[in-house]
């Protein structure tokens, strides 16, 4: 559990890189090399910088539910707003990537970069209803702990 926790730690201060100095920056560039597209400077960082911050709050809900299972408390109801927590930031990821799938498809002249985006809409559905799964197998186990603890 260290390692994922040293993981995560240098992945969100990673994002952090990305989020504040290199995407704005490769944006602002590209403009500035491309004159005809530069109107999507800022849509462009808006949506990748959104992007970061919903992995970033799967990174830090993720950390918290480490918290709980190494204090013994994974299987209690304050552990579900966590996972909530992960799948509504995959879910509003999931939805600004479908706008710009959209937006792409109806607009590009190449089947490439549409059908690119299009498996990463698919992907990312996936691993957001496999999260919706898990939080439900994590709501059963809770139910059957509280369930036993009555019990006992």
């Amino acid at each position: 559990m260290a390692a994922l926790r040293v993981f995560l730690v240098l992945l969100f201060g990673i994002l952090v890189v990305f989020q504040t100095l290199s995407l704005p920056g490769q944006f602002a560039h590209m403009a500035e090399e491309s004159p005809d597209m530069a109107y999507l400077r800022w849509p462009a960082t808006a949506v990748t910088v959104f992007w970061v911050l919903c992995v970033q709050v799967v990174i830090v809900c993720t950390w918290e539910l480490l918290g709980m299972v190494k204090a013994d408390r994974i299987f209690s109801p304050a552990s579900l707003a966590w996972v909530d927590g992960i799948v509504w930031s995959i879910a509003a990821a999931w939805v600004v990537l479908l706008g710009v799938f959209l937006y792409v498809g109806f607009n590009a002249d190449d089947p490439g970069l549409p059908l690119l985006l299009f498996l990463l809409v698919v992907g990312v559905a996936v691993v957001g209803l496999l999260m919706v799964v898990m939080r439900a197998l994590l709501r059963q186990a809770t139910t059957l702990r509280t369930d036993m603890e009555a019990v006992i």
